[in-house]
C-alpha cells in the first residue's frame, strides 16, 4: 500500500481539477509502452522499482482506477501535491491530502473486508503487507515557503513547523497502524531546495537553495526520532527510514559518473536519459 505525493503518484489525479497532473506528455516519454500515466516521472518511479524488487509482475495501480479483486493486489492512494497539513498547495487545485488518503482506504477497506470474508482477515492481510509513507515535500514547497499564499512561515519557525508537522504525520500515521499495517517504509523528504522550482525562484547562482534545504534536514532529523520512538513503542511493527535526502546527495555526487551533465538540476529537458531534474518539481528517472 502507498501513500504519498507527486513522487509516488501514479494516476490518481488524473480525474481531479488540479494544475498538478502529469497525463500527457512530456511525462511517460520512457515509460514503454504506456506513455503518460499520470507518474510525474519521465519513467517509472521509486515505488515502481520497489514494485520490481518485490517480485510484483505488475506496478502498484493507482486506487482511484482499481476495483472487485485486484484491490488485494496492491494499492497505490498518492496524490501529487499533497501535504500533512491539509491546506497545502491548495492553490494548485484538488488533491488528496495525508489525511483523504487514509480516509480512501478505508473505503476501500470496507470491499476488502467483504472480498476475504471479515475485519479480523483483513487487518491479517495488510499484516503481510508493506506500507510505503512519504510526505512532506510539500508542505516545504507548496506552503512554508510560499508566503504570498500561505502564513505558515509567519506563525512558525523552521524548528517549529518540523515539529508540528512531524506531529500530525504520527497521528496520520498511527490511523494506518491501528487499521492492521504492520511493514512500514517511511521515506524521509528529499532537498527540495534543489527542485528546478525552487532554484528558478530563490537561487541566484544556480546553487540549490540551503534555507529550504536546512527546514528539510529539520523534518528528517525529527522522522528518524520517531521512527526509533515508534519502532520502541510498537514492538509489533516494524518501521523503517528511507533517506531520501542522502540519496539525492548520491545523485548530485556522482553526478559524472553517473552519465548526467554537471548542470542537471537547471536544464530540463537535456535528454531522456540525462537528467535526475525535472520539469519544475520532478525526478526522472535515469
Amino acid at each position: 500500500m502507498i501513500f504519498g505525493d507527486s513522487l509516488a503518484d501514479v494516476g490518481n489525479n488524473n480525474i481531479l481539477k488540479t494544475w498538478a497532473r502529469a497525463d500527457y506528455s512530456p511525462y511517460g516519454i520512457d515509460l514503454k509502452p504506456f506513455g503518460p500515466t499520470g507518474r510525474f516521472c519521465n519513467g517509472r518511479t521509486t515505488v515502481d522499482f520497489i514494485a520490481e524488487l518485490l517480485g510484483f509482475d505488475h506496478y502498484i495501480p493507482p486506487s482511484e482506477l482499481t476495483n472487485g479483486t485486484d484491490i488485494l493486489q496492491g494499492l497505490n492512494f498518492a496524490s501529487a501535491a499533497a501535504g500533512i497539513r491539509e491546506e497545502t498547495a491548495q492553490h494548485l487545485g484538488d488533491q488528496s491530502t495525508m489525511k483523504e488518503q487514509i480516509d480512501n482506504f478505508k473505503n476501500k477497506i470496507l470491499e476488502m473486508n467483504v472480498l476475504l470474508g471479515g475485519p479480523q482477515n483483513t487487518k491479517d492481510h495488510f499484516g503481510k503487507c508493506l506500507f510505503q509513507v512519504g510526505f512532506g515535500s510539500n508542505d516545504y514547497l507548496n506552503n512554508y515557503f510560499v508566503p504570498s499564499v500561505y502564513n505558515t512561515s509567519k506563525l512558525f519557525t523552521p524548528e517549529q513547523y518540523a515539529d508540528d508537522l512531524i506531529k500530525q504525520f504520527t497521528t496520520l500515521l498511527l490511523e494506518i497502524y491501528d487499521l492492521g499495517a504492520r511493514k512500514f517504509a517511511l521515506a524521509g523528504v528529499s532537498q527540495v531546495g534543489c527542485s528546478p522550482n525552487s532554484l528558478a525562484l530563490g537561487s541566484q547562482d544556480g546553487t540549490c537553495v540551503k534555507t529550504i534545504n536546512d527546514a528539510n534536514e529539520m523534518f528528517n532529523t525529527r522522522l528518524k526520532t520517531l521512527v526509533d520512538t515508534l519502532n520502541k513503542d510498537h514492538p509489533d511493527a516494524k518501521f523503517t527510514y528511507i533517506n531520501s535526502y542522502g540519496l539525492f546527495q548520491e545523485l548530485k555526487d556522482r553526478a559524472s559518473t553517473l552519465g548526467t551533465f554537471s548542470n542537471f538540476l537547471t536544464n530540463y529537458p537535456i535528454d531522456n536519459n540525462e537528467s535526475i531534474g525535472g520539469p519544475a518539481f520532478y525526478a526522472l528517472e535515469l
